[in-house]
């Protein structure tokens, strides 16, 4: 039990070592359970498939490894999206890696891994439970123990409960034993390709050059913005010509869809809120009478906010709750009030306030027998053994046990549904004095408990809360959804959509290149079947059925609008960028044209220009583009130019990227510092290990990755 504690207190950063140990590189309801007859695959790498199957294995694998870290028993939806994605990604990722290391002769050999679980200092290591409590340093001692004790394991001698968290402490262990060969091999990719880039002593002279070596300059142009959009023509030919030669830039390699949809929320009546505001009002006048079981009480009210009967920080509790403690008392009503924030009506009840420990110190013996009587028998003989004097640790270790003490605190708990056994155990342990020994039943065990340390007093409140979300009626969303069913109807193409539903009072959205690869249209949860049939049904000028989607609030219809084949993007999809790009460079040439009209050969008669801006640009250097606020952007040719030439020399016109300009050094500076060639070149080699890693990125492109996820989920 305390290596479960220890695991789920040690979860988020768990999660993000695991999440950087899989490679999440690529950007991204429960799982449909699939038909043994299904066969399709939901995507390949290399022209190796993976089956709907096999991923929903690995999906299931690694559920299992975020409950146990959380300490929850489910995932929400989002969360389960989150592990689809992490799971695809590092299946890519791997196969990439594969691939490459079989090419080169790469293999992580099992005696590379002893010797990683030896050092102990592995990043997925460093969070696992099995640590040393005086290092701090994974203990592979520890980890053996616990898998020898694993394999000598007798489900019908141990409740079920304890069998279940050893079951899946050992399928933790070997995911993370997987994982641990599956990142040295990439580890051990990417320091080859990063050796490859290698720096050298006059690399490293440039790059201290670049940063510290600095020049004062003065800056004079004339802003793009300063010619009107309308004086300039782009003509057709003009945008195919640089369409073709930027064509790659425009290269797509997945399939997307553009789409129209209205997507509709509904909202409770005036009707509905006054139902609630009354039920509300009799349940606040019922709660003021309350003096016992406030957990039937408040549940009955269908409260959003359960209570425990535990005392609590205030901070656990609804934000306005607390904004409103200081003005309650003890025993006494605050509300109903309505709060906006979620879309609430509240009342709520101080049932009591203690100054109490925020941190307990226990130790425990967990006892358990063939059957009750005998667990009973062995607990009751345990428990007066220890009142008559005997060793606290030495018993748990007679039984196999530690006896370690641990740390309770009410952050773990906190937020949480408490209740049965757990509400027991953690109120026993809140409740005991300092050396108390109890003998708490739990179930089919019982626990040996005693509390041995308290500290951090806080002040704490048990609050009934009735919280009310102001929700719509069954017949506020029947009327909602016959109104949009007769719009969806008369509408059935994606033009007459577009004319109507603004006179029908809905507000018709637009998403562009929709990728298969996302899990929701417009941020609303709940809407795979409609992304589903955008992508695998539908004809551009089809407009969808109706879908009842997000938490029961939403519905949503589906207009698409065109198909965005895997290929170069057409003209007509990126001509507002070239478009832009022609204009830019038109107004240049405009611009320069009309500087060397004025026949301007000082600093100071291009400053006068008409619509001239001016600056004065200190501490400029090669390394970093300097911002010029008078153009208001960035612009690189600044230290370019900086750091070329001689003080007092003029430019000639230069284009930058918010207008042309020319640049006059007025002085040269340099940084107090020394320069160390090997503190250089170790910067520079930390950077092209950031370029190594963008070989990935080029990787998945040659890998013809195809991800058709969407069919099954």
């Amino acid at each position: 039990m305390a290596t479960l504690q220890n695991i789920r207190s040690k979860g988020p950063l768990l999660v993000i070592v695991i999440g950087l140990a899989l490679f999440a590189f690529i950007a991204g309801d429960a799982w449909k359970v699939m038909q043994p007859h299904q066969a399709h695959d939901v995507g390949e790498v290399n022209g190796d498939a993976l089956s709907a199957q096999e991923y929903q294995n690995l999906v299931e694998e690694y559920t299992e490894v975020v409950k146990l870290m959380r300490g929850v028993t489910a995932l929400n939806d989002e969360q389960t999206n989150q592990v689809r994605d992490e799971v695809w990604r590092s299946y890519v990722n791997n196969k990439l890696i594969e691939k490459e290391a079989k090419a080169l002769g790469l293999t992580v050999s099992a005696a590379e891994i002893q010797d990683i679980l030896k050092a102990g200092v592995h990043p997925l290591l460093r969070q696992t439970p099995f640590q040393n409590p005086q290092t701090g340093n994974f203990d592979k001692d520890m980890l053996n123990k616990f898998l020898v004790e694993y394999a000598k394991m007798s489900e019908a001698q141990m409740p079920a409960q304890y069998a279940e968290q050893y079951n899946n402490m050992y399928k933790y262990w070997s995911f993370i034993q997987k994982t641990l060969i599956e990142s040295r091999l990439a580890e051990k990719y990417q320091a080859l390709v990063s050796k490859a880039l290698l720096s050298n002593p006059v690399e490293a002279q440039d790059a201290f050059d670049a940063r510290v070596n600095q020049y004062n300059v003065l800056m004079a142009g004339i802003p793009y913005s300063s010619v009107v959009d309308s004086t300039i023509v782009v003509k057709e030919s003009e945008l195919k010509d640089l369409y073709n030669k930027k064509k790659e830039q425009f290269k797509q390699y997945q399939e997307t869809r553009d789409i129209k949809y209205i997507d509709v929320q509904v909202t409770a009546s005036a009707e509905d809120r006054a139902a609630i505001q009354k039920e509300v009002d009799e349940a606040t006048a019922q709660l003021a009478t309350t003096t016992e079981d406030y957990t039937s009480f408040i549940r009955s009210t269908g409260s959003d906010a359960p209570y425990v009967d535990l005392f609590y920080n205030k901070t656990a509790f609804p934000s306005d709750v607390v904004a409103r403690l200081d003005s309650a008392s003890v025993g006494t009503i605050y509300g109903p009030y309505y709060n906006g924030t979620d879309n609430t009506i509240n009342s709520f009840k101080i049932v009591a306030k203690a100054a109490a420990a925020d941190s307990v110190e226990f130790r425990q013996i967990q006892v358990y027998a063939e059957d009750a009587v005998k667990t009973k028998t062995l607990a009751d003989s345990i428990y007066n053994a220890i009142k008559s004097g005997a060793n606290f640790a030495d018993l748990a270790k007679k039984y196999g046990q530690t006896g370690d003490a641990n740390w309770l605190t009410s952050a773990q708990y906190e937020g949480a549904q408490i209740d049965g056994d757990n509400l027991k155990f953690i109120s026993t342990i809140n409740n005991a004095g300092v050396n108390e020994l109890v003998n708490l039943p739990m179930g089919q065990a019982n626990i040996i408990l005693q509390v041995t340390n308290k500290k951090s007093v806080k002040d704490k409140y048990k609050i009934a809360v009735i919280k009310r979300e102001v929700e719509f009626s069954k017949e506020t969303y029947n009327r909602a959804y016959n109104d949009f069913s007769q719009f969806i109807a008369a509408n059935p193409t994606v033009e007459k959509m577009v004319a109507n539903a603004e006179e029908a009072g809905y507000r018709l959205l637009d998403r562009m290149d929709l990728s298969s690869s996302e899990h929701n249209i417009g941020g609303v949860r709940g809407t795979k079947e409609a992304l589903r049939w955008a992508f695998d049904k539908a004809k551009p000028g089809d407009v969808s059925g109706l879908y009842e989607c997000g938490e029961s609030d939403h519905m949503m219809v589906v207009g698409l609008v065109g198909i965005k084949p895997e290929g170069y993007r057409p003209l007509k999809a990126v001509q507002d960028l070239l478009r832009a790009e022609i204009v830019k460079e038109k107004k240049a040439e405009k611009i320069m044209a009309d500087m060397k009209a004025a026949n301007a050969t000082s600093f100071n008669q291009y400053k006068e220009m008409t619509n001239a801006v001016s600056d004065s640009l200190k501490m400029v250097t090669f390394a970093a583009p300097a911002y010029v606020s008078a153009l208001r952007s960035s612009e690189p040719l600044v230290g370019a130019y900086a750091s070329a030439v001689e003080v007092n020399q003029l430019s000639a016109p230069i284009k930058g990227n918010a207008g042309v300009f020319v640049l006059q050094v007025y002085g040269k500076d340099k940084q107090n510092e020394t320069f160390d060639a090997k503190a250089e070149e170790a910067t520079l080699t930390n950077m092209h290990a950031r370029f190594a890693s963008r070989l990935m990125n080029d990787l998945y492109l040659k890998a013809n990755v195809k991800d058709t996820r969407f069919l099954f989920f």
